[in-house]
């Protein structure tokens, strides 16, 4: 089973499954929800390494040296990174470090400056 499952916005149960491209549903209350909108409106809750909510447009710290797939040199701790986008996933931070270009980032790696 290949699918992964998303928690319901409304009654914050862990089964709610994809219906469609974006779109989810959950079986215990009969909500349906697009994820794309969701993160527009800031349903979407992102929490920094601090437990601050973070939202897009927000600048960042990294906190701990992060090494980078084909780069000579990792990201150092203390690195400010503007503008963030908030996205949904693994890696919830899509943002431009200057020195490595766009990339995404985990927002347990990063404090709200």
């Amino acid at each position: 089973m290949s699918e992964e499952l998303k928690q319901c916005p409304n009654c914050s149960s862990p089964y709610g499954y994809a219906t469609g491209a974006d779109t989810y549903a959950c079986p215990e209350c009969g909500n349906e929800w697009n994820q794309a909108e969701l993160a527009e409106e800031g349903v979407l809750k992102v929490v920094d390494a601090n437990g601050n909510v973070l939202q897009n447009g927000d600048s960042v710290v990294v906190i701990k040296d992060l090494p980078v797939k084909g780069a000579p040199k990792p990201v150092k701790a203390g690195t400010k990174v503007k503008n963030i986008r908030l996205t949904d996933g693994d890696h919830n931070i899509d943002c431009k470090i200057d020195g490595f270009g766009s990339m995404a980032l985990k927002s347990e790696f990063v404090r709200k400056a």
